[in-house]
Parts: structure tokens; sequence; C-alpha cells
């Protein structure tokens, strides 16, 4: 009997060894370089029944067990999905430093807006944790206050595409931000052609843009570590990006790719693209020095704007926009 629970357990190990390998180490299959770029082809090491649960949970460090700080593509086992491009060091610092500082101090406003991706589970915007996250460029939302004071001025039937608060009230540091913005818009052509063609077609039939990109819409968020989410709102033909800006010393705050193991340490002057309808999230930032600031930046093209303003006239954008700043924004 001795001998039979001495295998039971030996066979009971070696498959706990198994499944914890399947469950939380990534799997990459292949790898090979070419012209300096490293090429992985990775399969799930989580389940998709498995990722469900995960779901507004944290990224933990169990999950992650291949951190990528080199240029790379990330293909699927059968490479024919593309899950990641990285690049290191390929913006200007130039337009890097021009893009903080015009817009770090708007981007540290708290707001309570991201809801399940910030950790929160109430329905209530008003419970949610205060983090810094805002937009720059269109939404196709108004916001509560906004709402409020349309309904109490009777104003009805008003497209529900607005210029956002960083547009309207400090339109010239709004400016100094576009250098960095078609910059990563020229990459995004360069490095993922056919996503950004289909992009770039939706936001040429609109004016609620940002002139000269595929973009409506900047999300900037500081310090902010997301919990494991897909993106939404965003146009589904498109390719998600990444850029950060660093201030200050930090550890972590890598975006990450749990399904498959994988993280990314994006800093400043590098670029990420990446399947943002994957389950993806941040680790955990530690802030060494006091000041330290991780300003990340997600350029896209939000469905609904174009769904709303398609072969809308730039003069009727300019009348509508005008409509909504008599509405008091927050």
């Amino acid at each position: 009997m001795d001998q039979y629970l001495f295998y039971f357990k030996l066979v009971t190990f070696l498959l706990c060894v198994f499944i914890y390998r399947y469950i939380y180490l990534s799997m990459i299959v292949k790898k090979q370089k070419v012209k300096g770029i490293m090429i992985y082809y990775v399969d799930k090491c989580i389940s998709d029944e498995i990722m469900i649960p995960l779901k507004n949970t944290f990224v933990n460090k169990k999950h992650i067990n291949f951190i990528i700080d080199h240029d790379s593509d990330v293909y699927s086992v059968n490479g024919d999905k593309l899950l990641i491009k990285f690049r290191k060091n390929v913006l200007s610092k130039n337009n890097i430093n021009l893009f903080y500082d015009n817009v770090i101090n708007f981007a540290m406003t708290p707001t309570s807006n991201r809801g399940s991706t910030s950790g929160s589970k109430s329905k209530n915007v008003l419970n949610n944790p205060k983090i810094m996250s805002n937009i720059l460029g269109f939404f196709d939302k108004f916001s509560p206050k906004q709402k409020y004071l349309m309904n109490k001025k009777k104003m009805r039937n008003l497209l529900s595409v607005r210029e956002t608060r960083f547009n309207q009230d400090y339109y010239e540091q709004y400016k100094k931000t576009l250098p960095l913005i078609k910059e990563i818009d020229r990459l995004y052509e360069t490095h993922i052609p056919e996503n950004y063609k289909k992009q770039k077609q939706k936001a040429n039939q609109t004016p609620f843009k940002i002139d000269g990109t595929s973009f409506t819409t900047i999300t900037t968020n500081v310090n902010f570590t997301t919990t494991i989410h897909k993106d939404t709102g965003d146009d589904i033909e498109g390719f998600g990006n990444l850029t950060v800006i660093e201030h200050g010393e930090y550890t972590g705050g890598e975006t990450c790719l749990p399904q498959y193991g994988i993280g990314v340490d994006v800093r400043s002057t590098d670029i990420l693209f990446m399947d943002v309808h994957e389950w993806h999230g941040n680790l955990p930032i530690k802030l060494i020095s006091s000041d330290a600031k991780r300003l990340s930046i997600v350029c896209y093209l939000r469905y609904n704007i174009w769904e709303k303003t398609k072969h809308k006239t730039k003069k009727f954008m300019i009348k509508h926009n005008k409509t909504v700043r008599k509405i008091k924004s927050t």
C-alpha cells in the first residue's frame, strides 16, 4: 500500500506541475531572429474558460513568465494572428517632451470614469476609485453634468459627439501635442499597414478627428494600473498602440497579455502595437522617486464617432462644436 501511495503522490505532483505550467507559464513554441527583430510564436497558457473569472482582476506576476524589452513581433502559435509588435527608441525625444509638458497637468486630473478597469465593482460612477485617466480629441458620450444641463436647457436631439474639455479649454496646448500624435500615426501606418488602411478610410469620412491622423481620441493615464480587460468602443478593424513617457523613477507597469504569459516593458520613445481585443492589463507600478510618473498614451478611433458622423461636413462640425461649447463641460 505504501508503494501505491508513493506513486499516487508522485503522479499527483507531476500532474500539478503540468497544470501549473499549462495555466501560468508562457508557451513560446518557436522563436527566431530576422533582421534584428525577435519573432515569437506563442500559444495560450490560460484557457478561455479560466480567463473569464480573471476579468477585472489585476495582473499577477504568476501570470507572466516572459517580459519583452527588445524589438519583437509576437504571433499566435500558427502565425496567423499578430499579437504584439514592439519597437524601442523610435519616437522623437523633442515630441515626447513637448507632449508631456503640455498635457501632464491636465492628465493628472482625478477622474472616476474608468469603472471596472480600475478594479471597481460598483455600477455607480461616484463609487469608483479616483484615478488619473483623461481624454483628448473627440468623444461619443456627454458627461453626466452636460446631460443634466442639456436637459435643464431643453436641448433635444443633439448629436452625442463632443470635443473633450482639453480641446475646448486648452486648445493651444492641444496643438502642441499633435507632433507626437502624428508621429505615432506614421509608425502605425509603417508597421501595421493593413489595419491602418481600414482605420484611416473611416477617419477620412468624418471631420470629428485629430487632423492628419487615423485617430479621433487619445486616452492618457498617469500611474494607472489597469485590470485585465478587452478594449471596447474602438474600431474593431484597427490595431491598438501604446506609448509611455517616464518622469522620475519607477518599476513595474509592464503591459501584459496574461493569457499568453507575456508582458512588454514600454519606456520613453518606445512604441507598442498590440491586439487590444485580447485580454490585457498592467503589472503593479512601484514609485521609487516621489515625483515618479508613468504617463501612458493610447491613440485610437472610436467607432461610434465614425458611425454617427461619417459624411458630415466640416461646416456641420464647426456649428455643432459651437453649440456644445455653450454647455459647461466637466
